[in-house]
C-alpha cells in the first residue's frame, strides 16, 4: 500500500493539478486508514474538480472515522447535492441513509 501511495505522490509532483491522481491518492490514504491525510487530499481534489458525489462520500467517511461528525454530515449534504445535480439518485439516497446513521 505504501508503494501505491508513494507512486501517487510522485505523479502529483509532476502533475500537481491532475485531479484523477489526487483522488486516487486520497482513496489509497483512506484504505491505509490515514484519515487526516485523506481528508486533506479530498478537500484539495474537491477544490479543483466538479465531483459527481463519490469524493464527498469518501470525505464524509474519513471525517466520521476522525470523530468529526458535523463535518461528515456537511460532506454528505454536499455529496447529496452533487449526486442529484449529476443524476445519481441512488448515491444521494445512500448518502442520506449514511447521514441518518451518524451519531
Amino acid at each position: 500500500m505504501e508503494a501505491r501511495i508513494s507512486l501517487f505522490r510522485e505523479m502529483l509532483r509532476t502533475e500537481p493539478h491532475n485531479t484523477t491522481v489526487r483522488f486516487g491518492l486520497a482513496n489509497e490514504l483512506f484504505k491505509a486508514e490515514r484519515f487526516e491525510e485523506a481528508v486533506q487530499e479530498l478537500r484539495s481534489y474537491l477544490s479543483q474538480a466538479e465531483d459527481e458525489g463519490a469524493a464527498y462520500g469518501l470525505l464524509a467517511r474519513a471525517l466520521e472515522q476522525l470523530g468529526r461528525i458535523e463535518e461528515a454530515r456537511a460532506a454528505y449534504e454536499e455529496g447529496i447535492a452533487a449526486a442529484e445535480r449529476h443524476g445519481h439518485p441512488t448515491m444521494a439516497q445512500e448518502f442520506a441513509l449514511a447521514m441518518s446513521d451518524l451519531l
